[in-house]
């Protein structure tokens, strides 16, 4: 291996090519691919390993719960959700359009999973996701004020082609939590694209968050150019503990 070449190419940053060099260069003798083949062969290379980089980097600062992806769905256990209402959505095409998704259903049942594979899927087309859950949106925006941020989560919250805000319904939200997830709903309003999951019915939004026409504004706004999917069934984090408990009878 020629050192010289090795260093120029580190001193240019093309690691991902200095990477797949000597496979290629051994492609080439044994193939007998003229200089401009081999040239292709390895900016190639090294164009796919900055993707997958920079791809691994954003799903990194997405904070997703794990990383979920669409080709680890169980679409068998519950059949009743539309895998081509599921698959539009992949398109991101609704991301491009600046519109919502909800999705909503009892827990257990693959919604945040779903939501998650969609925002990985973006990721993979090039675009900026941020996922939180409701109550680290709660927190954030507790912690922004506590420390004089400035507006800085708000920026964050905004700045993002896509955000998924997950587990809405859980439980009972802390006060102002309606101030600070109305703040985010209505500034990316038709500028943004924002997903939910919801385990609780819309009419009881007012409860959760202790504020009825700030859930009313909210939910106004979102759905008013939102897609929403309806996912029902049995819950799949439930179904081991069935299975074992038949066989215990």
């Amino acid at each position: 291996m020629n050192s010289n070449l090795m260093s120029t190419m580190r001193k240019l940053h093309l690691s991902g090519a200095a990477s797949t060099l000597q496979v290629r260069l051994q492609e080439a003798l044994a193939n007998r691919l003229g200089h401009e083949e081999f040239l292709e062969l390895l900016l190639k290379d090294e164009v796919n390993i900055r993707t997958d980089r920079k791809v691994s980097q954003r799903i990194k600062a997405a904070c997703f719960d794990g990383t979920k992806i669409l080709e680890d769905f169980n679409w068998e256990f519950n059949t009743t959700i539309s895998r081509k209402q599921v698959f539009d959505l992949a398109s991101c095409d609704f991301i491009r359009k600046a519109r919502d998704v909800l999705f909503i259903g009892p827990p257990g049942v693959g919604k945040s999973h779903l939501a998650q594979a969609i925002g990985v899927q973006a990721i993979r087309m090039g675009m900026t996701v941020y996922y939180r859950s409701i109550f680290d949106l709660v927190r954030d925006f507790l912690a922004d004020e506590a420390f004089s941020g400035e507006d800085r989560i708000l920026k964050k919250y905004l700045s993002c082609e896509l955000l998924i805000i997950d587990d809405m319904g859980l439980r009972q939200l802390p006060k102002r939590s309606g101030e600070y997830l109305f703040e985010v709903i209505m500034r990316r309003h038709e500028k943004r694209s924002t997903v939910m999951t919801s385990n609780r019915p819309l009419d009881e939004w007012g409860k959760l968050i202790g504020d009825v026409p700030t859930a009313g504004a909210i939910l106004d706004r979102f759905l008013q150019n939102s897609e929403t999917v309806n996912i029902t069934g049995r819950s799949y984090r439930l179904k081991d503990k069935a299975a074992e408990k038949a066989k215990g009878k």
